[in-house]
């Protein structure tokens, strides 16, 4: 009998402990409804405010870029590919003069197809006539000679001109100069939200560029030979925008 009283006496003291540390846990571990708040309110996101500042920069192109080609329809594919050839050969030694060749000339584009006229009875006849197609895209940086470039491939052969793209060679200063621009920008913003909320402007927290809307917008003229009207034609490449977007987030004190 004392030996199973002892037994139970030692289990209602193992009992008492267990829930004095329950009770311990639940006033200091963090169980409480004090302490979670506490702990809420640690972890909140900062008072901020966040704007996008732009920067625009006008710019004048300073190269162009064409695409140059030549077509040939012949009854073989021999015929054919041996007159593109030759056409595309003088229509590189025309662009010379206007081009460096290792640098700014090469090939984009070579496709041989054939086309089967259609008989009266819906049915591919047996006469085929093959196309050869050879395009070459060139970089002029000489602005003033565009047309007069132009003007020589058609005279040396050439039958499609894919447009003629404007653009900057270097745009790094300029974008430094939009970064400047789009910096002032949000600042000027965020102090006015700040006042419209009636609170004080803090530090710069963070920033960001807004990617994909950086790049220089490129000028087009003229979709094919036939909008040169049989030569160069007068070709003007204009003033092109740069556009900046910087995302900056301020405290608010």
């Amino acid at each position: 009998m004392q030996h199973q009283n002892k037994f139970s006496l030692m289990i209602a003291l193992s009992a008492t402990l267990l829930l004095l540390t329950a009770v311990l846990f639940v006033v200091q571990g963090g169980l409480t409804p004090t302490n979670v708040q506490a702990q809420t309110a640690s972890v909140a996101m900062p008072r901020t405010i966040t704007v996008v500042g732009q920067g625009k920069v006008n710019v004048k192109p300073t190269i162009a870029q064409s695409t140059i080609g030549v077509e040939v329809v012949k009854p073989t594919v021999e015929e054919a590919g041996t007159e593109a050839q030759a056409i595309m050969d003088a229509v590189i030694k025309g662009l010379a003069p206007y081009a460096d060749l290792e640098k700014d000339v090469q090939t984009s584009g070579f496709s041989i197809w054939v086309e089967r006229p259609y008989g009266p009875d819906n049915l591919p006849g047996e006469e085929a006539f093959y196309h050869v197609s050879n395009q070459v895209s060139v970089t002029i940086r000489d602005l003033d000679k565009v047309a007069e470039m132009l003007d020589a491939a058609i005279k040396a052969g050439a039958n499609n001109i894919y447009g003629v793209n404007f653009s900057v060679a270097n745009t790094s200063s300029l974008e430094a100069d939009a970064r400047k621009i789009a910096i002032a920008d949000a600042q000027a913003k965020a102090e006015e939200l700040a006042k419209l909320n009636n609170v004080t402007l803090g530090q710069v927290i963070s920033v960001s560029e807004v990617v994909g809307n950086s790049a220089v917008p490129l000028g087009v003229a003229y979709d094919s030979a036939a909008g040169l009207g049989g030569g160069g034609g007068p070709i003007v490449p204009g003033e092109q925008e740069l556009k900046l977007q910087l995302q900056v987030i301020y405290e608010i004190k």
